[in-house]
């Protein structure tokens, strides 16, 4: 078994031993997961202060409660087609593990789903699809009543998809 495989397998092992609660949202008609414990609060769509020279999936930043949050629309940072925004549009706040540092982050999703109880029998371990497919943010897939929900990995998204590209220099020429 290749270096790859050997850790999608622990992770799906790590992933069969835990029965834990997510929040899930719509996302283009697909339904995503994430730990309730990462969870911090959800809020309606509002407007955002505009960042210069960030990634168009970083939408800027809001003022909540005191903290600047950064907003990334997760249809653009997972290439899906854009959509107006409506009343059902959110923004989750979640909390992420960065370094050694806890971050704040609010992710903008077409609508929250409900919370499951997700336990072996209804998990699987992500698919190896080759280089022609990226799922280094999916933790796994979780089939509950009939439906497939990905389990993303909110620490590896947000950690490294968003904050380590926010905190990357432009180039100067």
């Amino acid at each position: 078994m290749s270096s790859m495989a050997t850790e999608i397998s622990e992770v799906g092992q790590t992933v069969h031993n835990h029965n834990e609660q997510y929040l899930t949202f719509f996302l283009a008609d697909q339904e995503y997961g994430v730990e309730i414990l990462k969870v911090q609060g959800i809020q309606g769509w509002d407007e955002v202060t505009s960042l210069p020279n960030s990634p168009d999936y970083l939408l800027g930043v809001i003022n909540l409660r005191g903290a600047i949050v950064p907003i990334v629309d997760l249809r653009k940072m997972f290439k899906l087609r854009k959509v107006d925004y409506n009343s059902i549009t959110v923004v989750i706040v979640v909390k992420v593990n960065y370094g050694l540092e806890e971050k704040t982050v609010g992710m903008v999703v077409d609508a929250v789903s409900e919370v499951y109880n997700i336990n072996a029998e209804n998990m699987n371990a992500s698919p190896e699809f080759g280089e022609g497919v990226d799922t280094q943010y999916v933790m796994g897939l979780a089939t509950i009543d009939e439906k497939m929900i990905i389990l993303l990995d909110v620490d590896h998204l947000i950690g490294e998809g968003v904050l380590d590209v926010e905190a990357e220099e432009p180039e100067v020429h």
